[in-house]
């Protein structure tokens, strides 16, 4: 997936409430509630640590800052680190806390020390965006569409596999998508053979990935991809509802993974 920008963080807390009221009105849950139904897991009184990490491109600005804001508007006690990498975790760990939040440029985790559990970031975004989808409640049949088959929307299209969904899967990389195919037995989906689907879980780092030929009216769009999968001018043609939102969805999947 793409990395995030500064710009991607700024309002974040605006970003979230929004999320929160676009998931409730397609699923009829908020986010919480669809993490807990997910994972069976509620949060109690763990202590976020949230360590800044200066390794490869450095740090993001406004990311740890996000993180801090993200793990409280979902209910957490957290606090990011005044030092950053092995400081850092040494004082996360000296001020008491339960789960470690941090990230490089290939890798963010969640680490729950009190149990072991460990979550990376990729799957748990993919997951969470997939159960999202999966619970549209207007769906008008049991297909659904995946487009991007990699770190983000494989296991995305294994749970919705799993789930019993009639999974229709697309990737412009031949090689995922015979992966997909193989290791998932979802459906390959040709763009020269068009079909429409109300129901779409994206997870590529490009702009306008979805074709109007696949949009039905009322269609939802489930996407943790930055840029938009969609153009303005489809989204407000078919009235799609999408659910998008950089960071903090795929966040709070990872801390209630680890509970």
């Amino acid at each position: 997936m793409a990395l995030l920008t500064p710009e991607d963080l700024k309002n974040i807390n605006k970003q979230l409430e929004e999320a929160d009221s676009t998931v409730r009105r397609v699923t009829g849950l908020d986010v919480k509630q669809v993490c807990k139904a997910l994972y069976g897991t509620s949060p109690c009184c763990e202590k976020v640590g949230i360590v800044p990490v200066t390794s490869g491109n450095g740090i993001i600005g406004n990311f740890s800052a996000s993180l801090n804001a993200i793990t409280q508007y979902f209910g957490f006690e957290s606090f990011v680190t005044d030092m950053p990498d092995v400081s850092g975790y040494y004082e996360a760990l000296q001020k008491g806390a339960e789960i470690i939040l941090m990230a490089d440029d290939h890798t963010f985790l969640a680490h729950n020390l009190k149990n072991g559990k460990i979550a990376n970031n990729q799957p748990c975004t993919g997951i969470i965006y997939a159960e999202i989808a999966s619970r549209h409640l207007k769906a008008d049949s049991n297909n659904l569409l995946v487009i991007g088959l990699g770190k983000v929307g494989f296991p995305g299209a294994a749970h919705l596999v799993k789930k019993g969904f009639n999974v229709y899967g697309y990737d412009a990389d031949k090689l995922l998508l015979e992966k997909a195919v193989s290791n998932l037995g979802i459906i390959p989906f040709n763009p020269s053979s068009p079909r429409k689907f109300s129901t779409i879980f994206e997870a590529t780092p490009c702009a306008n990935t979805i074709p109007e030929v696949v949009i039905s009216e009322n269609c939802v769009i489930s996407t943790p991809g930055i840029p938009c999968a969609i153009s303005d001018e489809l989204r407000k043609k078919y009235d799609v509802e999408i659910v998008m939102e950089p960071l903090g969805i795929g966040t709070v999947s990872m801390l209630y993974s680890v509970l």
